[in-house]
């Protein structure tokens, strides 16, 4: 794991690559807390690898994590100060070392995968949370995939369990999620619908959905379709509305409900779960946990062709802080994507 910053006027009497660089903060805040600083070289537990990292991908939870807000973030980042203070959850890169457990993977590995504090030249990561990184997607496209992706195949595979045929609404369709999304649903054999705003609608008809809902012209929830499922990533609507245009026995999943605080938040949470058994439609929450197995499922997809990164915007380690203040603004179509390494959006793929 990361340290703390070390002082400065010591760095140049460790031989080698004793430190890293990386963006860190010591206190919740704004993103302009964050700042490029040098930190320990990363240890590395038996069962983990050392990664070498090319790129990190953000998500919205990157930037609540840097701010501590909705409070019970802190119960993962740490209560009174950020527990490791380097953002950045989602990596690619080479492996550097191994530990001694490790057997799947050795120096040289190109992969990719979830750890903690990506934003960073050095880190460890669990040998069961990375997967080798497709030979087809560039480092930068690697590290745009696992959360976002992993959120997309968990809520629509394990969750709503969408087969062939069922009409399914992606609300939030060209953020982060919802790029994945309506490209996994099309991979099951759903009919989808996106919803996004009108400067958007080209590009989520672009990854395959069949129609597309723009919020700036036209209300999803005063329509007369019926959805089986409805994958919710905004929750920009009340659950009467969503509820209004699901299917009887359908599947609303909300992957939201961040944009609350206090007992509202508490209560957004709660509520789905509360209604679900007086119900034929089911109202459903859900947690995405990083595992090699489904890693290895959205290769599949990429290499079928079915699956794709949507990469909006790429920021330098240094521009990190700016990174997170365009997510937070809301409109970022599809990811955000930190190159570590100057090569990252072009090294790693095949001629």
């Amino acid at each position: 794991m990361l340290f703390g910053p070390l002082d400065p006027n010591l760095l140049f009497h460790f031989p080698g690559w004793v430190t890293v660089r990386a963006i860190y903060q010591q206190e919740y805040g704004s993103p302009q807390t964050l700042a490029l600083t040098e930190l320990e070289r990363p240890s590395i537990r038996r069962d983990e690898v050392r990664i070498c990292v090319h790129a990190a991908g953000l998500h919205i939870g990157d930037a609540f994590a840097v701010r501590g807000t909705p409070f019970l973030m802190r119960m993962e980042t740490g209560w009174r100060r950020p527990r490791y203070g380097v953002p950045g959850f989602d990596v690619a890169g080479v492996v550097e070392s191994v530990g001694a457990n490790v057997k799947q993977w050795k120096p040289g590995d190109a992969v990719f995968g979830a750890c903690k504090g990506s934003c960073a030249e050095l880190v460890s990561a669990k040998q069961d949370h990375i997967a080798a990184k497709p030979n087809n997607l560039t480092y930068a496209q690697a590290a745009a995939l696992p959360t976002s992706g992993l959120a997309a195949l968990h809520a629509l595979r394990n969750v709503a369990r969408v087969t062939a045929g069922q009409k399914v609404l992606i609300n939030g369709a060209s953020g982060g999620v919802g790029t994945y999304a309506v490209q996994i649903a099309k991979a099951f054999g759903a009919g989808v619908t996106g919803v996004c705003s009108d400067r958007n609608a080209g590009l989520v008809r672009s990854i395959g959905a069949d129609h597309v809902i723009a919020y700036d012209h036209s209300d999803f929830a005063a329509g007369q379709q019926r959805y089986d499922v409805i994958l919710d990533n905004v929750e920009n609507r009340s659950l009467h509305d969503c509820r209004r245009v699901l299917a009887p026995s359908g599947i609303l999943i909300l992957n939201s409900g961040t944009g609350a605080s206090g007992l509202s938040l508490l209560w957004r949470i709660a509520k789905p779960l509360l209604l679900s058994p007086f119900s034929r439609q089911r109202l459903r929450r859900y947690l995405s946990m990083p595992n090699r197995k489904d890693l290895e499922t959205l290769t599949s997809l990429i290499d079928a062709g079915s699956l794709s990164p949507v990469i909006d915007r790429c920021y330098t380690l240094d521009e990190t802080a700016s990174a997170v203040q365009h997510l937070e603004a809301g409109h970022a179509r599809g990811k955000v994507v930190v190159l570590v390494q100057s090569d990252s959006e072009t090294a790693g793929t095949e001629p």
